[in-house]
């Protein structure tokens, strides 16, 4: 999964936590509380992610209602993963991730694990 550009990410950040479908105006007002942007930007834009599955899309009259096709959670998971088949040394890569996290985010994958391992009833 492709790291997402700048102005894809706003978006993308918008709709994860709304938590729902928005059109590209809605995003596109919330865009301009920090800095003016264009409405057919956000549009073109929002389009692009569409093509690229990251989006769906429906009709709300005349609009187009965009909706987040997966979490930030598992969109973020998709690129870590991605990181780790790029390379020779996976278990290299995990020691050295491991060895730059906090003691909290420590905490935080010994209970992801554990987890896993009850799902998988291993």
């Amino acid at each position: 999964m492709r790291q997402l550009g700048g102005l894809e990410a706003e978006i993308m950040d918008r709709l994860w936590s709304w938590g729902r479908a928005a059109t590209a105006r809605e995003v596109r007002d919330d865009l301009n509380k920090q800095r003016p942007i264009a409405y057919s930007t956000v549009k073109t834009v929002a389009d692009i992610l569409f093509s690229k599955g990251m989006l769906t899309r429906e009709k709300d009259g005349r609009a187009w209602l965009y909706r987040a096709t997966c979490t930030r959670q598992q969109y973020t998971a998709a690129r870590m993963h991605d990181a780790l088949e790029g390379t020779p040394d996976p278990a290299g890569v995990l020691l050295s991730f491991v060895e730059q996290i906090s003691a909290e985010e420590v905490h935080a994958l010994r209970t992801a694990l554990r987890a896993a391992k009850r799902r998988s009833g291993s």
